[in-house]
């Protein structure tokens, strides 16, 4: 498994779901997300298909994140066999954090082919 495969899904949080330019966010996707990649957001939820989609969802998020809100890796990603996994926060830098969770992410040809979001205490 070479550099770039290991570390995608870091790159999904670091500088995808965080850039909040959506022309930028969306050239960045190419490089990391399959074309046509499905993103699992919650459980029984509708799955979020392709690059547009899911850059339309991250803006409509980060239009309700206070601008200071930034993801934290909690630990490196780890992969095994094309499925990797990786812990994060989301808020303040030096704070406590807004959002805990993990992602899943299933790798195939390089790039990351299906998203899953765990969030810790999700809303009801």
């Amino acid at each position: 498994m070479n550099y770039a495969t290991v570390h995608l899904l870091e790159d999904s949080l670091l500088k995808v779901w965080s850039e909040r330019d959506n022309q930028q966010r969306l050239e960045v996707m190419k490089q990391i997300y399959a074309a046509d990649i499905a993103f699992y957001e919650i459980d029984n939820g509708p799955v979020i298909t392709g690059h547009q989609a899911i850059n339309s969802l991250i803006e409509k998020l980060q239009d309700q994140w206070p601008s200071e809100f930034v993801f934290t890796l909690v630990k490196p990603a780890v992969i095994n066999h094309g499925v990797s996994q990786v812990a994060w926060t989301l808020g303040a830098a030096q704070a406590t954090p807004a959002a805990t969770g993990m992602d899943i992410a299933i790798i195939e040809n390089g790039l990351i082919k299906e998203l899953y979001l765990y969030l810790d205490n999700p809303a009801n």
